[in-house]
């Protein structure tokens, strides 16, 4: 499966769909719902309600994240908003602000 990538000086402002592993690098803002994997690179700035598989956090998102599988917040992400996964995982170094929910 192929990643698609928003570059770092992309910015998108609706919603994304799609069956792909995502790479954001840029700035969303609306919507984001995937069948596969979103990795949000540290660059990257994410102001949408997720739903995915998987979510990788590096950069920024406000919005509230739901995952199939897993969410990650890695060292130096930053999320405000609520997560609802069957496993979470927030590195040292890493800031949250909101609510988990892993009854999935």
């Amino acid at each position: 499966m192929a990643n698609t990538i928003i570059g770092s000086s992309i910015v998108i402002d609706g919603e994304i769909t799609g069956d792909e592993d995502l790479v954001i690098q840029g700035t969303v803002k609306g919507r984001i719902a995937l069948k596969e994997n979103l990795l949000v690179e540290p660059s990257g700035v994410v102001e949408a309600d997720i739903e995915t598989q998987t979510v990788r956090i590096a950069g920024r998102v406000t919005g509230n994240v739901q995952a199939t599988e897993k969410v990650e917040l890695a060292d130096g992400g930053r999320m405000v908003g609520d997560i609802k996964a069957p496993r979470i995982t927030i590195a040292d170094g890493a800031a949250f602000k909101g609510n988990v929910d892993m009854d999935v």
